[in-house]
């Protein structure tokens, strides 16, 4: 199976440093357990404010690993795409700092 055949999404790949993977794996794993924490508290009838505080604890989570994924992808691939004269990627951030403010 070729990577095209893997993601569909899009043709882009950001070449990232072993320690910068392991920290964004880390922050995921650590969102995929709450979220697996919050689906036992439904399993087991929680009270409603009790989900909502962990629910609230996840959408911080994921705020963070986007913050952390956005100011690296500025750092180096929209300030590479820069001095590499390739200015369209400042559009994209644009969008895509658009989609993350909804």
């Amino acid at each position: 199976m070729s990577d095209k055949e893997l993601c569909t999404c899009c043709e882009k790949r950001t070449a990232r440093s072993e320690d910068e993977r392991k920290k964004l794996i880390h922050r995921l794993n650590r969102i995929e357990g709450q979220i697996r924490g919050i689906r036992g508290m439904i399993e087991k009838d929680a009270y409603c404010t009790d989900v909502l505080m962990q629910s609230a604890a996840v959408n911080a989570a994921v705020n963070a690993f986007n913050k952390e994924l956005l100011a690296n992808h500025i750092k180096n691939c929209v300030a590479r795409d820069i001095r590499q004269g390739n200015d369209e990627v400042i559009d994209e951030l644009v969008t895509t700092l658009q989609k993350l403010m909804k």
